[in-house]
Formats: structure tokens, C-alpha cells, sequence
């Protein structure tokens, strides 16, 4: 029974130094741990004044400054002849294609001969009235001679009816006037219909395509037959969101990289952003603004102000578009905030010791934010800082970003 105590009892022992031996290490690991941890330098950065310009990204499509497309017609008829070909250069009036006007001609000239009867019985009856003018003048300037006052009777009779006449031509005249001007309009309503059968450019630009065997469906989608692009240098259009839209103002600056060409950039101008939203677009989802909200977008319009001899109709570009700040701010980047509710804070390293302070912010970039009040220009403030972190932490050694 001895022999078994004893062997109890050093077990006992065995297992108690044991475990004093695993706490010691455990407690040296730990406390390496943590002057690991105090000894890891902390990253500042210098407060400084910023121009806190911002940056916006968009995309958009190449489109030339106008275009026309020109569809058939079914009530005009037949295209008996194309005036150009794809690729051709035209001027605005230029014909592009002549509808069949065979049945209109054949109108107009029936119209001209019967104006021109018309005109030849006018003429007759100028000419009758202007001999009626002259019978009447000479009946009353040479009455016939008479001796008992019958021949001046009948002089004045004579005198009478020849007047009466002339009111009846005359009359007669004025009907076939009447019958010269709704032929003539006849005329120029033919002439309109003839002229609109030849179908003409209303731009100055290149033909790029002509489609011979376009049809004209009523209620259904139908092809152009012909399709002319504007010789005018080409432009951006695109739509840009709500948050986006209410910063952008005419003229600003703009770079535009045409996904085509990887090291190529051209010039631009933001020439209007519409007050009314897309209206093939709708509300959309936008991610970036956070809460899964939906958002209005809004169409714009950038003016190239480069040569535009190497972009085509349809290229898809990337648009930078810089909005200026209106001057230098005191700013931090935006990793140097510590977020914790509705405050913003920051540490200042000072003295060798963490001073922790909260800061009221104001505007922003990508990169830096505006510090209304809280800090001071110079002054050192922890980059990326940790939950860790305490105010009045001592810090031995530190790295500084230029």
C-alpha cells in the first residue's frame, strides 16, 4: 500500500510541473505576442493642403454629329433611279433617289396645255374689249349728221349698246381669269408633287449605305433605303447618373480613350447633359450608391475638339471627365479615418504618443478628404489605423509617407 502511494503521489507531481512548464511557455509566446505588437511601426502621413479635384468615369458611343435616313414611301410608287452610291460624298439638296413621276407628268402637261387655251381666250377677250373701247369712243366723239334729231337718237343708241356689250365681255373676262389662276395652281400643286418624287439630302455628309431592294411595309420595321452620316467631325452621347449628372457643367474638360485603341486618347468638351431623364433607361440599379437603391440616368453629349479622322460611327469609349475644386483644401486621405458611428476620427501622432481626435470632414475625391475642423496643416496622422489603437499610446517607431 505504500508502494502504490508513492506512486500516486509522484504522478501527481509529474503532472503539476508539467503544467507549469506549458503555462510558462505559453505566457513567454503571449508576450512576445505583444511586444510584437507594440514594436510594429505605425504608418503617418503628413496633413496637408489638396485641390480636391474629382474625378467621374462614364462610358459612351461614338455617333456622327447628324444623320439622315431616308425611308421608301408606298404612296409614291416606284424608285425608277438611285442618284448615289455608298461611300459618296453629298452636299444638303443633293438628289439621293427619284419615285416614278411618269402619271404626275403626264397631270402637269394636260394642266399646261389647258392654261395656255385658257390664256388665248383671255387674249381674245382683251382684245375684243379693247376694239369695243374704241367703237363706243368714236360713237360718241362722230355722232351720224342729222336734220330733225333721229340720227342723234340713233347715234346715242348705238353708243348705249356697244357699252352694254363691254359689261358682258368684260364679265366674261373676269370668269376666264378665275380659270388661269386655278389652273396655274393646279400647275404648281403638280410641280410640288413632281419635285417631292426626287428625294434629296438635307445634310452635307457620306453615303454609307443604299439599299436598292428596300421595301416599304406598313406597321412593320423596315430597313432605310438610304442612309447618309454627317461629314461633320463625330461626338460622344451617353448617359451618366443622377450623382453624376448635377456636377457636370458645359465645356468641362474631357478625355476620351476609345476601347479600340489601348494607348490613344483624344480631347473634349462636355457640350449638354440633358434636364429630362433617358427615357429608354428608366430608374436602373446602382451599385456604388450603396443600399441597393435605384437611380435616374441622364443623357450627355461630348464634343471632340481633336481630329476625329480615326474613329468610326459606334466605337464604345471610356469619357474621364475632371471637375476643379475651388481651391486648396486642408485634406487627409481617406484611409486615415477611423469610422465609428456617426463620427469620424483620426490619430495624431504627437510627441511619441497617439492622440485620437474627432474631426468634422467636407468634400472628397478618390483619394483625399476635406478636414473642416480637427486638424491642423503639418500635423501627423495614422494611415490605416487599427480597433488596437488607443488615445495616449506610446509609439517607438513610425514610418512616414512623403
Amino acid at each position: 500500500m505504500k508502494k502504490k502511494g508513492w506512486i500516486w503521489a509522484a504522478s501527481i507531481v509529474g503532472i503539476l510541473v508539467l503544467a507549469a512548464v506549458v503555462t510558462f511557455v505559453i505566457r513567454t509566446q503571449a508576450g512576445k505576442m505583444a511586444v510584437a505588437d507594440v514594436e510594429e511601426p505605425v504608418t503617418v502621413q503628413k496633413v496637408s493642403e489638396e485641390e480636391l479635384s474629382e474625378t467621374i468615369l462614364v462610358t459612351g458611343k461614338i455617333v456622327p454629329e447628324d444623320e439622315q435616313k431616308v425611308f421608301l414611301d408606298a404612296e409614291k410608287g416606284e424608285v425608277t433611279e438611285f442618284k448615289v452610291k455608298e461611300n459618296q460624298k453629298v452636299k444638303a439638296g443633293d438628289p439621293l433617289f427619284v419615285y416614278d413621276s411618269s402619271k404626275l407628268q403626264s397631270e402637269y402637261n394636260k394642266a399646261v396645255r389647258e392654261r395656255d387655251l385658257v390664256n388665248k381666250r383671255s387674249q381674245t377677250e382683251i382684245n375684243q374689249i379693247a376694239e369695243l373701247n374704241k367703237r363706243i369712243a368714236n360713237a360718241k366723239k362722230n355722232p351720224a349728221p342729222s336734220g330733225d334729231g333721229e340720227d342723234d337718237e340713233a347715234a346715242t343708241e348705238d353708243a348705249n349698246s356697244l357699252t352694254s356689250e363691254k359689261l358682258e365681255m368684260e364679265t366674261q373676262h373676269e370668269s376666264t381669269k378665275s380659270e388661269i389662276e386655278s389652273a396655274q395652281e393646279q400647275i404648281n400643286d403638280l410641280t410640288e408633287q413632281i419635285k417631292e418624287m426626287t428625294v434629296t439630302s438635307k445634310i452635307d455628309g457620306i453615303v454609307v449605305k443604299v439599299d436598292r431592294n428596300a421595301v416599304s411595309t406598313e406597321g412593320a420595321e423596315t430597313n432605310p433605303a438610304v442612309h447618309i452620316i454627317s461629314s461633320q467631325p463625330f461626338k460622344v452621347i451617353g448617359t451618366m447618373s443622377e450623382f453624376d449628372a448635377v456636377k457636370i457643367k458645359e465645356k468641362q474638360k474631357v478625355i476620351i480613350r476609345p476601347k479600340v485603341y489601348k494607348d490613344k486618347e483624344w480631347k473634349g468638351a462636355i457640350e449638354s447633359v440633358s434636364q429630362f431623364p433617358n427615357e429608354e433607361g428608366g430608374d436602373e440599379e446602382f451599385v456604388d450608391g450603396g443600399g441597393g437603391g435605384g437611380v435616374t440616368m441622364y443623357p450627355f453629349k461630348v464634343a471632340i475638339t481633336d481630329d476625329t479622322s480615326e474613329l468610326r460611327q459606334g466605337f464604345h469609349v471610356s469619357l474621364e471627365i475632371k471637375i476643379d475644386g475651388d481651391g486648396k483644401k486642408i485634406a487627409i486621405p481617406h484611409a486615415a479615418i477611423l469610422e465609428e458611428g456617426d463620427s469620424n476620427t483620426v490619430f495624431v501622432l504627437k510627441d511619441g504618443k497617439l492622440e485620437m481626435r474627432e474631426i468634422e470632414t467636407g468634400t472628397s475625391n478618390d483619394e483625399f478628404i476635406e478636414v473642416k475642423n480637427g486638424l491642423e496643416k503639418d500635423e501627423l496622422v495614422v494611415i490605416a489605423p487599427h480597433e488596437d489603437m488607443h488615445d495616449g499610446m506610446e509609439v517607438t517607431t513610425f514610418d512616414e509617407i512623403e
